[in-house]
């Protein structure tokens, strides 16, 4: 049996096939929340937050694919995995199904066996995409995962959503009306191109996207089969300053001046550019310098450089 922590939604028209279900699945222990329509799966789905839901394909009204689409748009739910029940076994039906966002399909009749076995693997894999996804909100990095067999994006950090919006605004524009989570076409040939080289044992290449004086670059971390992961960073003049700060326990001030020494601005430049007199600069620079250990600029810029990648 199953751990009662592990939940499952059931989203079915017809009571008989929700008793049925219910039944089967409690039996084996997992904790059964139960949806007759599309608009009360969405709600379930968003309160109560399962581990897997179970769609049943064909309902009126709002039916199992558009229900899931509208799953799969809303931040608070895209990370639960669909497996639709149908009955229509034709290949656009499950095209549809796929497309919609789902990860897998049973046939009806509904055989509890075999849902089951779908069940074990679902909920593990997303448990453990829910641990990865919390630690990587906690630590806030932007990562984005995806289908290695379609390049269909699986999850996605807070500030990686933020950066696609921020680099991709035409896109992310008419993606507001798009109910299934897709990537900006340039990001999709990007990845194309990456699962090339990784298939003739190459290094895959970093995406780089300019927006005025920033740069976001994109970069595979993971390849498993299951799952690729790719981190999102963003490089410009804020981030880099910011990202000084925190690795060397500078102030605000102490990093901008580190910051602009680093990219060769004599005390003049950076008093110009920051509002302040070279003297006062070169004060800062002290304290710099005896936080970083360092005695010259020559000796800062490479720690720097060794510690982080502008």
């Amino acid at each position: 049996m199953t751990s009662h922590s592990h939940t499952v939604l059931i989203v079915d028209d017809v009571p008989e096939n929700l008793a049925y279900l219910h039944d089967a699945l409690d039996e084996f222990g997992y904790q059964v929340y139960v949806a007759n329509s599309g608009e009360m799966a969405l709600q379930v789905a968003h309160l109560m937050q399962p581990h897997v839901i179970l769609m049943d394909a064909m309902m009126p009204g709002l039916d199992g694919f558009a229900t899931c689409r509208r799953i799969k748009a809303a931040a608070e739910t895209q990370h639960i995995p669909v497996i639709f029940m149908t009955g229509l076994t034709e290949i656009e039906h499950v095209t549809m199904a796929f497309d919609a966002g789902g990860v897998d399909y049973v046939t009806k009749p509904v055989r509890p066996a075999e849902v089951l076995a779908r069940l074990k693997v679902h909920v593990q894999n997303a448990t453990k995409m829910h641990q990865a996804t919390s630690a990587l909100d906690a630590f806030g990095q932007a990562t984005i995962a995806i289908l290695p067999t379609d390049k269909r994006l699986v999850w996605q950090t807070p500030l990686a959503k933020q950066y696609l919006e921020q680099y991709f605004a035409e896109w992310a524009a008419k993606e507001a009306y798009n109910a299934v989570q897709t990537l900006p076409p340039m990001i999709y040939q990007w990845l194309e191109s990456c699962m090339q080289q990784f298939s003739a044992a190459q290094s895959m290449q970093t995406l780089s996207v300019n927006q005025g004086n920033a740069r976001l670059s994109l970069t595979v971390a993971n390849t498993s089969e299951e799952q690729w992961v790719v981190v999102l960073r963003e490089y410009s003049d804020e981030a880099q300053i910011e990202s000084l700060g925190k690795v060397f326990q500078l102030t605000k001030r102490e990093s901008e001046v580190l910051y602009w020494t680093v990219k060769g601005k004599t005390n003049k430049d950076v008093g110009e550019i920051l509002g302040t007199s070279p003297r006062t600069i070169n004060k800062h620079l002290e304290h710099v310098f005896q936080k970083l250990g360092v005695e010259t600029r020559t000796a800062a810029a490479s720690l720097v450089a060794s510690k982080v990648k502008f």
